[in-house]
C-alpha cells in the first residue's frame, strides 16, 4: 500500500523537512502541531488553554482532509513546556474536544520553541 502525504491549507505549513501527515494503511499519522495560525504564521494565545484550542483546530483540519475527525483519533502524544503548571488547563480543553472512549495519550514535559503545547495524533480510518 505504501504511504501517502496529507496536506491542509487550513493548518500551518511545515517549517522544516516533514509532512503535515502521512497515511499508511488504515492509519493517519500527524506531525507534531503547535499553536500556529495557518494564515499568519503567528503563535496564537498567551496561555496553554488558548494554545491547546489552536493546536486542536490545526490537527482537526488535517484529519478532515482525509475524512476523519477527533473521534477517529486512537493515540495522542502531547508535549507541554511546563508540565506541572499547565497540565490542568490543557487537560480541561482537551476533554472538551474528545468523547469516550478517549484516545490513549502520552503527556510529557518538553523544551519547546516559544510555544506552550505541541500535539501529534494517530487516527484510524477503517477501509
Amino acid at each position: 500500500m505504501g504511504k501517502r502525504e496529507i496536506r491542509s491549507s487550513a493548518a500551518p505549513a511545515p517549517l522544516g523537512t516533514y509532512s503535515q501527515a502521512l497515511v499508511a494503511g488504515d492509519f493517519l499519522y500527524t506531525s507534531g502541531m503547535g499553536p500556529i495560525h495557518p494564515e499568519t504564521g503567528e503563535v496564537v494565545g498567551t496561555d496553554v488553554a488558548e494554545q491547546t484550542r489552536q493546536v486542536l483546530a490545526n490537527l482537526s483540519a488535517i484529519l478532515a482532509e482525509h475524512g476523519l475527525g477527533l473521534d477517529d483519533v486512537v493515540k495522542s502524544t502531547v508535549h507541554l513546556q511546563d508540565l506541572h503548571r499547565d497540565f490542568p488547563a490543557y487537560d480541561k480543553v482537551y476533554r472538551e474536544h474528545f468523547n469516550e472512549p478517549y484516545p490513549v495519550r502520552t503527556t510529557v514535559g518538553s523544551d519547546l520553541m516559544n510555544i506552550l503545547v505541541e500535539i501529534d495524533f494517530v487516527a484510524y480510518k477503517q477501509s
